[in-house]
C-alpha cells in the first residue's frame, strides 16, 4: 500500500517506482564496493550478487532467469568453440533478445491488456509493463556479453593482424565464471549502462592499468565527480518534471493543437523534442554516477598541469553537444556514446566477418580479422555493416552517399524497434494499446529515416560552409547549420515518442511536413549548387 500512495504520489507505476528505487540503488551499492575486503574474488562475489539481487527486487524472480539465458550461451560458446564464439553469440544472443521482445511486448498481449489495473486484465499488465522494463537491462547484458566473447575471440588471432582497440581490449585466457558474472551484472550497472569492456572490469577490480598507483599518484577520488553527475541528474529530472506538465504528448491529438496557427505548432513539436531528452539525461546521469563512485569510470589522466582524472569511460551522454550541435553529423558522436562505441569496436567487425563468408564481397577474408586494409577501406567497409544491401547500392570505387546513409538509419530503426526504453514503459504501453500495433513501431522508422535525410541535408550546408572563404557568409551558414539541426531534430522526435503511423504523420502534417521539406530540398540544392573544393583538398590531391 505503501509503494502505491507513493508511486501514485509522483505520477509513476509501482513497477516504475520499483525500478527507479533500485536503480538509485546503484550508487550505495557501488560505493560499497569500494570497502569490500578481501582480493579480487571476493569483489567480483559481490559484484555479481549485488547486481542479482536488485535485479530480483526490481523485476522479480524471472529477471535473473532472462539474464542468465544469454550470459550461458555467450560462457559456453567460449568453452566449447573459441574460434567461432563471437559469431556464434551475436546470433544466439540477439535472436533472444527479439524472442523476447515479440513474446512478451505484441500482439495479443499488448491488445488484451490494455491499461485497465483491475480484474483479469491485472497479471497481463503488470508483467508486459515489468518486462517493458526489464527489456532494458538485457539489452545491456546482451551488449556486454557479446563484447567479452569477442574479445576473448580476438585472443587468439595474431597481434599484428589486430587493430588498436582489439590488441587493448583482447582476453587471452578464459575468465572464471566469477569474473563473468561479477562483470555482466557488476553492482547493477546493466540496468542502463554504459556498455565497458571486460578488460577494463578486470584492471579495475585488480589494481591494473591506469588504476594501479603511477607517477601522476593514485587512483583519484570519485567524491567530487559523482556529486557533480548526482547534481546534473536532479537539474535534468527537474526540468523535465517542469516541461512535461505544459508540453504533454497527448495534445498531439488534441483538437485545440490543430485550431493552433502554424508557428504555435511548429513551436509545440519543439519543446517536446526538448522535454523528452531529459529524461534520458536524468538516467544517464545517475548511471554516471554510480559507475564513477565506484572508480571504473575513471578513464585516466589529462595531460595538462596539474594532471586532472578523466571519467569518460561513465559518460554516456554530452548534454550541451546534444542541444548546442553545430551540426546533425555531430549527434551520433554524443548521444549513446558508449553504444556508439561498442557498435564500432563489436558489431561492424563481426557482421563483416559473417559477409564475407555468405556474400560474394570484394575482400580477402583473411584482411577481415583487423590487417590495415580494414582501415585502408575503411570508408566502403563502414557501408557493409548490412552488407547485403550495402553491396547493391555502392558502385565498386565510390563513397557511399545519401541512400547509403538511408539504409544505415533504416537498421538502426530496426534495432530501435526492439528498443523501446524502460523509462517509458508505461506510456509506451498506453500508446500501444490505442494504436494496435504489434511491437513493430513505424515511429522508430520515420525517425530513422527523417534523421539521415537531416544529416544528408547537413552535410550540404557543411560543404557549402567550408568552400566560402567570407568570413560574415561562413559566420551565417555556421548559424543556419545549427538552426537546421534544432529545427530538424526536434520534428523527427516526435516520431520517436509518439510511436504509431497515424500519430506520427497527423503531426507532422500539421506543420506542414516541414522537416522533411527543408531536408530534401537542401539536398536537390546540393545537386545542382556544387560548391569549388576547399583550396587544401586540391593541393592534398596533388600531392
Amino acid at each position: 500500500m505503501e509503494m502505491e500512495s507513493m508511486a501514485s504520489a509522483i505520477g509513476v507505476s509501482v513497477p516504475v517506482l520499483r525500478f527507479l528505487l533500485c536503480f538509485a540503488a546503484t550508487i550505495p551499492v557501488n560505493f560499497l564496493w569500494r570497502l569490500i575486503p578481501g582480493g579480487p574474488p571476493t569483489k567480483h562475489l559481490y559484484a555479481a550478487l549485488s547486481g542479482a539481487i536488485l535485479s530480483y527486487l526490481s523485476f522479480g524472480f524471472t529477471s535473473n532467469l532472462h539474464f542468465l539465458v544469454p550470459m550461458l550461451l555467450g560462457y559456453a560458446s567460449m568453452v566449447l568453440c573459441r574460434r567461432y564464439c563471437g559469431i556464434i553469440t551475436f546470433f544466439l544472443g540477439f535472436g533472444y533478445l527479439i524472442g523476447c521482445h515479440v513474446y512478451y511486448m505484441s500482439g495479443d498481449a499488448w491488445k488484451e491488456g490494455g491499461i485497465d489495473a483491475t480484474g483479469k486484465h491485472y497479471r497481463l499488465v503488470f508483467k508486459s509493463l515489468v518486462f517493458h522494463l526489464l527489456f532494458g537491462s538485457l539489452m545491456v547484458i546482451t551488449l556486454k556479453v557479446i563484447s567479452c566473447v569477442i574479445n576473448y575471440n580476438d585472443g587468439v588471432l595474431k597481434e599484428e593482424n589486430l587493430r588498436e582497440a582489439q590488441k587493448k581490449n583482447r582476453l587471452l585466457k578464459l575468465p572464471s565464471i566469477t569474473e563473468y558474472f561479477g562483470y555482466c551484472l557488476c553492482c547493477g550497472s546493466h540496468f542502463a549502462g554504459p556498455v565497458y569492456e571486460m578488460k577494463d572490469y578486470l584492471d579495475w577490480t585488480e589494481k591494473k592499468g591506469i588504476w594501479m598507483h603511477s607517477e601522476k599518484g593514485p587512483s583519484p577520488s570519485p567524491y567530487g565527480a559523482t556529486l557533480r553527475a548526482l547534481l546534473q541528474a536532479a537539474i535534468c529530472m527537474g526540468l523535465y518534471l517542469y516541461l512535461v506538465s505544459h508540453f504533454p504528448l497527448s495534445w498531439f491529438t488534441d483538437p485545440l493543437y490543430q485550431e493552433c496557427g502554424f508557428w504555435k505548432r511548429l513551436g509545440y513539436q519543439y519543446m517536446s523534442g526538448f522535454t523528452a531528452r531529459w529524461k534520458y539525461y536524468f538516467i544517464w546521469s545517475i548511471s554516471e554516477a554510480s559507475m564513477i563512485i565506484s572508480g571504473l569510470g575513471f578513464s585516466g589522466w589529462t595531460d595538462s598541469s596539474p594532471h586532472k582524472p578523466r571519467w569518460e569511460r561513465a559518460k554516456n551522454v554530452d548534454i550541451l553537444g546534444v542541444e548546442l550541435a553545430k551540426s546533425s553529423v555531430e549527434l551520433p558522436l554524443v548521444w549513446n556514446i558508449q553504444v556508439s562505441t561498442w557498435l564500432r569496436h563489436c558489431e561492424f567487425p563481426v557482421l563483416l566477418k559473417i559477409a564475407c563468408h555468405v556474400l560474394p564481397l570484394h575482400f580477402d577474408v583473411a584482411c577481415l580479422d583487423g590487417s590495415s586494409c580494414l582501415a585502408e577501406n575503411l570508408n566502403q567497409l563502414k557501408t557493409r555493416l548490412v552488407a547485403n544491401v550495402y553491396e547493391r547500392l555502392i558502385q565498386k570505387g565510390k563513397k557511399p552517399g545519401f541512400f547509403q546513409l538511408l539504409a544505415t538509419q533504416t537498421v538502426s530503426a530496426v534495432w530501435h524497434v526492439i528498443d523501446a526504453f524502460f523509462v517509458s514503459g508505461h506510456d509506451l504501453m498506453i500508446k500501444t494499446q490505442k494504436s494496435h500495433l504489434s511491437g513493430l513501431y513505424p515511429g522508430y522508422i520515420i525517425f530513422f529515416v527523417q534523421s539521415a535525410l537531416m544529416i544528408a541535408g547537413s552535410r550540404v550546408i557543411y560543404r557549402w560552409q567550408q568552400a566560402t572563404s567570407t568570413a560574415l557568409l561562413k559566420m551565417i551558414l555556421v548559424f543556419l547549420n545549427f538552426a537546421y539541426t534544432l529545427l530538424v531534430l526536434n520534428y523527427s522526435c516526435v516520431g520517436f515518442m509518439v510511436l504509431s503511423l497515424h500519430e506520427t504523420l497527423a503531426s507532422y502534417g500539421s506543420v506542414y511536413y516541414i522537416g522533411t521539406v527543408v531536408p530534401i530540398a537542401l539536398i536537390l540544392l546540393g545537386n545542382i549548387i556544387k560548391p569549388a573544393k576547399p583550396v587544401r583538398s586540391k593541393a592534398r590531391k596533388e600531392q
